[in-house]
């Protein structure tokens, strides 16, 4: 479920929304234009009656209004259910206005649909449909100029209806048959890179210590000191691979990364921590103080490192400072800190005055 939440929130996702209402727009503009020089109309060509016109007019405006609002407010809640109703009050206005003339209404209705389809679950799709037939049939018993003639396209709405729910059904699944396939290609890429690499070096450093421990046993320690050394080193450069390499994994830009700094000395540490709250948020906060620590240490090379945890109502603020020598890109976070606090919907600040401070709220839940 987390999973979805996330996949929900993510900027793909709202971009979604956003397509959508610049869709609405180009629909609102069409669908007067088309009705201006429609002859069949009651005022005929190149003519809008104004009640037509007012109801266009009303729907571009609402149009224009949900594309702004998106603008600013992304994640504005319960805007999609909003827009699906006005979407189906706006095609029953139009279909009241024009049906038994024209038939615009049709598109209104199929665009309250396939925005419905787009989006993650089929009950929204099937309810919208159900929604726009009865609705339509609604306007063709409360018009007296509309016949029994026109309720066959209340069941061709229905059927349009079910086929862009089963469509856009097939493809979510599709879709995820994709992402599957793809995760799994990409596990064994992994995999393949983990075995072939870090694990043969871990089998290497093995042998190396236990060669070490025979020219101990032999009462050859100068011998044993130089495989040490070498045996140091390369451990660090597996390191630094290994770090190039989960970076990357992490879309982090690998050029970014500083090189790790030798700890010369072990600074003094203080933790001020006041929280209450659920086990998962706890694992969290941990994992970030040890992660802050260890960036610190390994970095900044620092004298002193200090950590604050405040709980406060709802929301949890974490201060992490080190009188070091800061980061080699001021502002960038650590992309371990920072990705764990985006997932969990907080904020992360890193400020320079004396001293390297990351700020960093997040919910309490």
């Amino acid at each position: 479920m987390r999973k979805l939440s996330l996949f929900m929130n993510s900027p793909d996702f709202r971009g979604l929304d956003f397509n959508i209402a610049r869709g609405r727009i180009v629909l609102s503009l069409l669908a007067m234009l088309s009705l201006y020089v429609d002859p069949s109309t009651a005022g005929g060509l190149f003519h809008l009656s104004r009640l037509a016109l007012i109801t266009l007019l009303c729907h571009l405006t609402y149009s224009i209004g949900i594309y702004l609002t998106l603008r600013r407010r992304p994640n504005s809640i319960g805007l999609s259910t909003l827009s699906t109703a006005l979407d189906l009050f706006f095609a029953t206005a139009v279909a009241f206005l024009t049906e038994g003339q024209t038939s615009p209404s049709y598109v209104f209705f199929v665009f309250a649909i396939v925005a419905a389809g787009i989006r993650p679950g089929l009950l929204s799709t099937i309810a919208v449909t159900i929604g726009s037939v009865a609705l339509y049939l609604l306007v063709i018993v409360l018009s007296d100029r509309i016949t029994n003639f026109y309720t066959m396209r209340a069941v061709y709405l229905a059927i349009t209806g079910y086929l862009i729910g089963f469509v856009g059904r097939q493809r979510a699944a599709f879709e995820e048959r994709v992402r599957e396939l793809e995760t799994r290609t990409e596990r064994h890429s992994i995999a393949r890179s983990l075995h072939d690499g870090y694990v043969q070096a871990l089998a290497g450093v093995n042998l190396r210590l236990q060669t070490c421990r025979e020219l101990l046993g032999r009462q050859r320690p100068d011998d044993a000191l130089v495989q040490l050394t070498e045996l140091q080193a390369g451990v660090a450069r597996e390191y630094d691979e290994v770090r190039a390499y989960i970076r990357e994994l992490a879309g982090v830009d690998v050029s970014a990364a500083s090189t790790v700094t030798p700890v010369v000395a072990d600074p003094h540490f203080e933790v001020r921590m006041e929280f209450a709250g659920q086990s998962t948020t706890g694992e969290h906060l941990l994992q970030i103080m040890l992660e802050g620590l260890r960036n610190a240490r390994r970095h900044g090379m620092p004298r002193c490192v200090t950590i604050n945890v405040n709980g406060l109502e709802d929301k949890l603020v974490i201060t992490i400072d080190d009188d070091g020598v800061g980061f080699q890109e001021p502002g960038q976070p650590p992309w371990a800190i920072a990705s764990r606090v985006a997932e969990l919907g907080g904020h992360l600040n890193v400020n320079r005055n004396g001293v390297t401070r990351l700020e960093i709220e997040m919910p309490n839940i």
